[in-house]
C-alpha cells in the first residue's frame, strides 16, 4: 500500500482508486460465483462421463475374447475444438472427432465387426471428451482461484485501507483548517487589542 500523504491531491487519488475498486468488486464477486457454479457443474459432468466410459467397457466384457481378433484399423485423425467463453474465460470444447479407418473387406470380417468399430469410436470419443473437460476444468478452477484472490484483496485489504486513509486525511485537513482559523482569530484579536491601545 502507498505511504499516506496528507494533502488534497493524494486524497483525490485515493478516492479515485477507492471508487474503481468499489465498482469492480460486485463484478468480480459475480464472476467468482459464476466460476464456482461452473466448476461444480463440470465436476459432476466429469464424473458422469467417467461412469459412461466404465459402463461402456463393462457392456463389452461379454465379448472381450473377440477383441483379440480385431485388427488395429481405427485411429484418431483430428479433434476439432470450438472456442467457448465461460465467465469471460476462453476454453476449447470438443466439437467433433475425425477418425482414420483403414479400408477392410466387409464380407471377410465377422458380423460384429462394424458394431465393434462403432464401439471403439464411442469409447475414444468419451475418453477424449473426458480429457478435454478435465483440462477445461483445470483452467476454470485456476481462473476461479485468481478471481477469489482479487476479491479478497479488494474486500479485505485495499478498500479498507483506502477508506481508512480517506478518513485520516480528511481529519488531518479539517484539523489543519481549524488550526488555521483559530490562529487567524488570535492574530485578529491581537491586532484589535494593539490598535485599540
Amino acid at each position: 500500500m502507498p505511504q499516506i500523504q496528507y494533502n488534497k491531491t493524494f486524497l483525490m487519488q485515493i478516492n479515485k482508486d477507492l471508487g474503481i475498486r468499489q465498482n469492480a468488486l460486485p463484478v468480480l464477486q459475480s464472476k467468482e460465483a459464476a466460476l464456482r457454479a461452473e466448476t461444480r457443474r463440470m465436476r459432476s459432468q466429469v464424473k458422469e462421463i467417467a461412469k459412461n466410459i466404465e459402463a461402456k467397457i463393462q457392456s463389452l466384457k461379454p465379448v472381450q475374447r473377440l477383441w483379440s481378433e480385431f485388427p488395429d484399423i481405427i485411429r484418431i485423425k483430428k479433434v476439432n475444438l470450438k472456442t467457448k467463453k465461460i465467465a469471460s474465460i476462453k476454453v476449447g470444447i470438443v466439437e467433433n472427432i475425425e477418425y482414420d479407418i483403414d479400408s477392410f473387406e466387409l464380407f471377410a470380417q465377422p458380423a460384429w465387426f462394424i458394431q465393434g468399430v462403432e464401439s471403439i469410436k464411442e469409447v475414444f470419443g468419451l475418453k477424449i471428451e473426458l480429457l478435454n473437460l478435465e483440462k477445461v476444468l483445470e483452467s476454470v478452477e485456476y481462473a476461479r482461484r485468481k478471481t477469489t484472490q482479487k476479491v479478497n484483496l479488494y474486500e479485505k485489504v485495499q478498500i479498507p485501507f483506502f477508506e481508512e486513509a480517506t478518513r485520516k486525511i480528511k481529519r488531518f485537513l479539517e484539523d489543519e483548517e481549524n488550526l488555521s482559523k483559530s490562529s487567524q482569530k488570535v492574530i485578529k484579536k491581537r491586532i484589535e487589542e494593539e490598535s485599540g491601545v
